[in-house]
């Protein structure tokens, strides 16, 4: 009986203990992990502020606020994106991109897919459902309708574009209200696919309209340019490709080894592009695009969406941001140049969603022209998007 009270005492305490970490680790990573180099309110000329205001399209590749906990229909002290600071920086689409799994020690030039997986740690901390600590597709799937659910519970104000219907919808609607904005679903890696097609299907009808063949670690698709192989497409790979062609998904390059990205741009009959990166022109390593890419990929019709993290450019990293852009002109024109933040990443960033009005005016210092700003900002998403989305 004693040993039964014990065990029972044992057990409680356990309990109260994972409550408690529930409620207080989750919000501590996020605001540890989510940082900005500077906070708001942010100050910029009267100049960069009237140009801002008078974009009718604002757009970004990238961000990761699906991962975490937070309430996105609510303002909050930490992290990068919500839709209350969405509505303050007037922006009109972002891209929600689902992380599934991350390797401990993760790192730019060699990681491994069997190594401790810090995601299912944080889907344990965050108490979410038993089958996202060992399904990494169901993972994706809970992510897929979190936002959803935040749409929903956002009224009329956010819309999940799925289509070129609803994104047009999405256009009207800002015409009327600036308030209304729109996301959409993308995936930051294919394992969460684990080796089957039907997991693609199953994720399509989840929402889900942009896909990178990997992440941080090689992929049953092919090589991570921070992967072990460093190869090109596999033969699974090759036919998860051709079926996004057939459901008009976008693919994303972001983390692909160079040989990967050779065998996309092969196989697939549609423009692609790279949601978060830097460029080898202005700072080398393996994470960054070479010249090559780049000329190849605007050449296709695509999309470079530069990064404002430390890795992807330079500091200081506003001025970075701007470097890289500065480079892909010079090479291949703005036509192909977009935002691709890694907004709520595990990244430092120089501002959260509402300091872009500091990028305007970091555009303007270092010469672009208003129409290549306007374009920058995310007329070359809406155009991009207009013409691939199904």
């Amino acid at each position: 009986m004693k040993k039964f009270k014990w065990l029972a005492i044992v057990f409680v305490v356990l309990i109260l203990a994972y409550i408690v970490t529930v409620i207080i680790a989750p919000n501590e990573f996020d605001k540890n992990l989510n940082e900005t180099k500077t906070l708001p309110p942010y100050k910029v000329s009267d100049k960069a502020l009237a140009l801002y205001n008078s974009l009718d399209f604002i757009a970004d590749l990238h961000c990761d606020a699906l991962l975490w906990n937070r309430d996105l229909t609510v303002k909050n002290a930490f992290g990068h994106v919500d839709f209350p600071r969405m509505q303050e920086a007037n922006m009109a689409l972002e891209a929600f991109t689902i992380v599934t799994k991350s390797p401990k020690g993760q790192n730019f030039s060699k990681n491994s897919a069997d190594a401790f997986d810090n995601i299912t740690m944080l889907n344990f901390l965050q108490a979410r459902p038993i089958s996202n600590w060992f399904s990494l597709s169901e993972r994706a799937v809970y992510q897929s309708r979190k936002l959803h659910e935040f749409a929903a519970d956002y009224e009329d104000e956010f819309i999940v574009v799925k289509s070129k219907a609803d994104l047009e919808r999405l256009i009207a609607l800002k015409k009327e209200n600036k308030r209304v904005m729109g996301g959409f679903l993308g995936i930051e890696g294919a394992h969460c696919l684990e080796g089957k097609m039907e997991n693609l299907e199953k994720l399509y009808k989840e929402g889900v309209r942009m896909l990178a063949p990997t992440h941080f670690f090689d992929t049953e698709l092919g090589g991570s340019a921070h992967g072990i192989s460093k190869a090109g497409l596999t033969g699974f790979g090759k036919e998860v490709i051709q079926r996004m062609d057939e459901l008009e998904m976008i693919i994303d390059v972001a983390h692909a080894a160079p040989a990967l990205i050779d065998d996309v741009l092969e196989v697939t009959n549609r423009p692609i592009l790279v949601s978060h990166t830097g460029v080898k022109g202005s700072l080398d390593n393996v994470r960054n695009l070479s010249d090559e890419h780049i000329q190849k990929i605007a050449a296709n019709g695509g999309l470079i969406g530069v990064g404002f993290f430390d890795g992807a450019v330079t500091k200081p990293l506003t001025e970075g941001i701007v470097d890289a852009m500065k480079h892909i002109k010079s090479i291949a024109g703005v036509d192909c140049i977009a935002l691709g933040s890694d907004y709520d990443g595990s990244a430092t960033v120089p501002f959260d969603i509402t300091g872009l009005p500091l990028l305007v005016e970091e555009l303007l210092k270092q010469g672009f022209q208003e129409d290549e700003i306007r374009d920058i900002m995310g007329e070359n998403v809406k155009r991009f998007m207009l013409k691939n989305l199904p």
